[in-house]
């Protein structure tokens, strides 16, 4: 309980016992009474909470599976025509290039 053995416990009400006049146990009593039905509910609270989120995790690990999976498939299918594409505009400017490039060399002969 809390890490305190049961000898320590009983120390503390002993030590309670000597400290806390009688006429003032009734308001120990409420007050203890109190502090632990608050950490009950809250220990409720975090537990419920906890499966909530363990809940919506459970449920969003296939849709992010979906997501994944289809985008790989749709940018696998963009990406496989792109390079196609790329390559013959690549491959057809290297062609035409090499047809309509004006020629280097340069008349010696007298300029007008």
């Amino acid at each position: 309980m809390f890490g305190i053995s049961w000898p320590e416990f009983l120390v503390i009400l002993l030590v309670a016992v000597l400290v806390i006049p009688a006429r003032l146990w009734p308001d120990v009593a409420r007050f203890l009474a109190g502090a632990v039905n608050f950490v009950r509910k809250l220990v409720w609270k975090i537990t419920d909470a906890s499966e909530q989120i363990k809940q919506q995790i459970d449920l969003e690990k296939p849709i992010d599976d979906l997501i994944k999976s289809t985008t790989a498939d749709m940018l696998d299918g963009i990406s496989e025509p792109l390079k196609k594409i790329k390559n013959q505009k690549i491959t057809s400017a290297r062609v035409v290039t090499r047809k309509n490039a004006p020629s280097k060399r340069k008349s010696r002969g007298k300029q007008k």
